[in-house]
């Protein structure tokens, strides 16, 4: 009888904690800002522009344009790479809308070091039909999963279970940096480093330390951002604002 308590407990406990889990994880020495997701419960979109079509920029102002619409921002990280003007660098889909393509180019020839989008193989983050997953950007385009929304960044970090090739074990480029990764087609990760790390270790807790056998770097440096009420996290923008962010969203009770 006490066994059949303690898993009804935890059971209990699991149920309370399926939409949203956000908390701070140490790994090896670094500590992570983590919230996990389960897509069948929450609702996670992508955004990033209002109705004049003006990038958000910073996490508040998201806030406070869903709750005109009676929505509650519950979860909010910046979500890819994007220029000057925030603009997507590559794939953004948002309610199943393709507002830019996928961009499948080497990247500038005359740049170097290579910047992080164009270190292939690149990858999409996409949500659709209470499924949500991470996969390399051409093979995204040639299955054509179900995505509501969709975002592409890059380097992939874990791919199949196996860390992206060019990854360094023990590389001094030690940076802040934010990712997703998917532990299954239910379950969405979203990690942002407390400190600097370098892309191996960054890459070693997402499939190590969450459990995911894909995941995705979103951002590094100054550009990292989350928003996280119950961490008490609303970051600002290290420059010019944030271009496409992905957030978890509720009814307004």
């Amino acid at each position: 009888m006490r066994h059949l308590l303690i898993a009804g407990l935890l059971l209990l406990w699991l149920t309370s904690t399926a939409e949203a889990e956000c908390r701070v994880q140490a790994f090896e020495g670094t500590d992570y800002a983590v919230c996990s997701f389960d897509v069948r419960e929450s609702d996670l979109r992508i955004f990033w522009r209002d109705e004049e079509e003006r990038p958000y920029r910073i996490f508040s102002a998201l806030a406070e344009d869903l709750a005109g619409r009676g929505l509650e921002l519950e979860f909010a990280m910046n979500g890819g790479m994007y220029g000057v003007d925030l603009s997507p660098i590559g794939l953004l889909i948002e309610e199943g809308q393709e507002l830019r393509r996928a961009n499948l180019a080497e990247g500038p020839a005359n740049v170097r070091p290579v910047p992080n989008f164009y270190k292939k193989p690149n990858g999409v983050f996409y949500v659709g039909d209470a499924r949500a997953g991470v996969m390399e950007t051409s093979r995204f385009l040639d299955e054509e999963p179900i995505a509501r929304f969709a975002t592409q960044s890059g380097p992939l970090l874990v791919i199949e279970g196996a860390l992206h090739p060019a990854l360094i074990e023990g590389s001094s480029d030690r940076k802040q940096r934010n990712g997703v990764g998917v532990s299954s087609a239910n379950m969405v990760h979203f990690a942002i480093s407390e400190g600097r790390v370098n892309f191996h270790d960054f890459a070693r807790f997402f499939r190590d330390g969450l459990g995911c056998d894909n995941a995705l770097f979103l951002d590094g440096g100054s550009a990292p951002g989350l928003y996280a009420p119950a961490l008490e996290r609303n970051d600002r923008p290290g420059h010019g604002g944030y271009g496409p962010i992905i957030a978890a969203v509720r009814k307004l009770p």
